[in-house]
């Protein structure tokens, strides 16, 4: 996976001040018993899960749902949404901007995502990755066709994945070109995936009053602690908009790149429009 460093907007922890680790501990304080509760919830259950369902999992990702909507207001970042998860069988892809991506996409729909390998391997955040039903990736020709499989696998088993086309994530202020090898699995021959629809989502974060625009995004070198803290610290947050667009029919276009520049067009369009919007409402 590529990692993106083109912007000069960020923002270090350069000096949280008491109220604010105050505010980092009162939230931690909240946010673990949540997220470790419904991690071990979701481990016991998936053990019932397994045997009679298999891949399929009816009862454990409204786990995840809840406990990315409480950790969201936990956190204090209000999400409004607009447009409709789609029902269809397939797949949603969205801009990446940040970790915060995870709960946001988590708390408005049952979606298995796609992430790197690496992720995996990461404590915490690589436990929970695998207790949600993650499929990991590697960005690599010799692991394509077997990763394609798995794909198809998945989609076969009515699972909609969620991943992120841009291969990085951002600084949330624009969406990078679309990589279109993760689409190949889309364009299958069997019966199972000759149906399929993907739905554009775009997720655009507000940054907080007197904060640089790119406050949200998580990119380049940034480390996840620093960031995650100086999320946490922040008394009064901005906001973030999550949007499904209208669902794309695969058996509509002609090939993976066709489909990968029109859901790109269709998430980078919507969310230049709630940018344009919001600076319109500040003049």
């Amino acid at each position: 996976m590529n990692t993106w460093y083109g912007s000069e907007d960020s923002e270090a922890l350069t000096g949280v001040s008491f109220a604010g680790w105050c505010l980092v501990g009162v939230r931690l304080l909240g946010l673990a018993p949540i997220v470790l509760s419904g991690l071990l919830l979701s481990v016991l259950l998936r053990g019932l899960e397994r045997p009679i369902f298999g891949q399929n999992r009816p009862v454990t990702p409204y786990i995840t749902v809840a406990v990315c909507r409480f950790a969201l207001r936990i956190i204090g970042l209000p999400c409004r949404v607009t447009g409709t998860p789609m029902r269809s069988p397939g797949a949603f892809v969205a801009n990446h901007s940040s970790w915060l991506d995870i709960f946001v996409l988590n708390s408005c729909a049952r979606v298995y995502f796609v992430s790197k390998a690496e992720v995996s391997a990461w404590p915490l955040i690589g436990w929970l990755a695998r207790a949600t039903g993650t499929v990991f990736i590697r960005r690599s020709r010799q692991d394509a066709a077997q990763q394609t499989e798995m794909f198809r696998a998945r989609l076969r088993n009515g699972h909609r994945l969620l991943f992120f086309p841009e291969g990085t994530s951002t600084d949330g202020l624009r969406v990078l070109p679309f990589k279109s090898s993760l689409f190949e699995a889309f364009f299958a021959s069997d019966d199972a995936c000759t149906d399929l629809w993907i739905q554009p989502v775009s997720v655009t974060f507000f940054a907080p009053s007197q904060r640089p625009a790119a406050f949200y995004g998580w990119w380049g070198d940034m480390e996840f602690a620093t960031h995650f803290i100086k999320t946490l610290s922040v008394w009064r947050h901005g906001r973030v908009e999550l949007c499904f667009n209208a669902p794309r029919r695969v058996a509509d276009f002609s090939s993976r790149k066709d489909l990968a520049v029109t859901l790109e067009a269709d998430i980078r369009n919507t969310q230049e429009r709630a940018l344009s919007l919001a600076r319109a409402a500040r003049e």
